[in-house]
């Protein structure tokens, strides 16, 4: 018998009615002769109210206890799914993530996924259960302590059921039916695409686009898992929603499949750092041991011995930036005469498998922003990828032009042409 992993988000589970919707697509997958692994979500709100009530109580919070308190919620909507199919007469148990058992590794809030036996799911299914419905997000640790797995961690859950069990498709319910050429709230020309692959979704969802989780778009790639996302509010058959899959299974497709963006990014340079051999690791290393993700580097060439380094971050990391690289100058690790911080800008990136074998596409993309105006701060560059940082003002126009540019409102033979 096939088995589908099917996971719901938490606006598609935040009320009992809206259970029950996502129990009937269950519902209507065990009619068609599957057996269903269902990964749950909390419900809409309640993770963000459970992580206030723990930093509320424990600003210094022991990460064992924040795990505990913060893991309840997918606990809930489990147990409550689990009843809304017995109801409907299907066989259907609810599982925590320490009953699977989904073995992590021991960081607290951040955990990785290690092992998922099948034992003890598969006993159940061979004795008649027709629905697993799994807690997402949450596992144990060697310790045997219960762990989550940071933000977005339910996407990740369901892809890992889906590569363990050898799933026939992961289906992610979403409130949104699918993956969309750029953010349709910026541009009405946004178009869902049918099909992505995996190494594009991989760059969109690290770039800003948060349809799916990067870790579980990663998992997917590695085993080969066809992912489906799709909206939990609108019907449609098997071609609703978007398949993430390989590259060989998509016929056609845009030189730029997509645009995405970061909006709160921040532009940091060192200027006239002493050039020595050594000098990024003596920047960067702070940084890293301060967890400031560092993500677009330029060096500018050596003059009179001085360089000046730029790189961005998120602004939430700005601080801690700062103080890394001022206490390492303090110790004497780097020299450099100033700091200058801009907070004002945004990433905005193409992304696309056609840029392999098409030119251009970065020169075409330069030319979109400079006919608009805008001013270009950094660049760089990867295979399928050209990411820029722009004045955050001009955010939205930079995405329409260059979604116009790519002529991502049309279909890949026409836009071809």
């Amino acid at each position: 018998m096939a088995l589908l992993v099917m996971k719901f988000g938490g606006t598609s589970v935040a009320t009992l009615d809206r259970i029950r919707r996502a129990a009937k697509r269950v519902g209507r997958e065990v009619a068609n002769g599957h057996e269903v692994i269902v990964i749950v979500s909390a419900m809409a709100g309640v993770t963000n109210e459970l992580v206030g009530h723990v930093q509320e109580t424990s600003p210094l919070f022991d990460a064992r206890e924040y795990d505990a308190v913060v893991s309840s919620g997918e606990n809930v909507t489990a147990g409550l799914m689990a009843l809304t199919l017995q109801e409907m007469g299907i066989p259907a148990r609810s599982w925590q993530g320490w009953q699977v058992p989904l073995q992590t590794t021991a960081a607290h809030a951040a955990a990785r996924i290690e092992r998922i036996p099948t034992d003890n799911l598969g006993a159940k299914f061979a004795e008649g259960m027709k629905v697993a419905v799994v807690a997402g997000f949450q596992g144990v640790s060697p310790e045997g302590r219960i762990t989550t797995l940071g933000r977005g961690g339910s996407d990740t859950t369901a892809v890992a059921f889906a590569a363990a069990f050898g799933a026939e498709r992961c289906d992610i319910y979403t409130d949104v039916d699918g993956i969309y050429t750029t953010d349709p709230r910026i541009t009405r020309k946004a178009r869902r695409l049918d099909r992505i692959a995996f190494e594009e979704m991989l760059e969109l969802a690290s770039l800003g686009a948060k349809v799916l989780q990067t870790r579980s778009v990663e998992l997917a790639m590695r085993y080969g898992v066809r992912l489906r996302v799709l909206s939990s509010f609108e019907e449609g058959g098997d071609e609703a929603g978007t398949l993430v899959c390989r590259e060989e299974d998509i016929v056609e497709s845009n030189v730029v499949s997509g645009v995405a963006y970061s909006r709160d990014e921040a532009k940091m340079t060192l200027m006239s750092v002493a050039d020595r051999p050594g000098i990024a690791a003596s920047v960067f290393g702070p940084l890293a041991e301060a967890g400031v993700n560092v993500d677009m580097i330029v060096q500018n060439i050596s003059e009179e011995g001085r360089t000046d380094i730029t790189f961005s971050c998120p602004t939430d990391q700005v601080m801690r930036a700062e103080r890394a690289l001022n206490e390492a100058r303090e110790h004497e690790a780097i020299s450099f005469h100033d700091l200058v911080v801009d907070t004002e800008v945004c990433k905005v990136s193409v992304v696309g498998i056609g840029m392999r074998s098409h030119a251009g596409v970065a020169s075409r993309m330069f030319r979109a922003l400079s006919d608009e105006g805008i001013n270009i701060k950094v660049i760089t560059t990867s295979e399928i990828k050209v990411s820029v940082l722009v004045d955050r003002k001009y955010l939205e126009l930079a995405v329409q032009a260059l979604h116009n540019a790519f002529g991502l409102d049309r279909a890949p033979d026409a836009a071809q042409g």
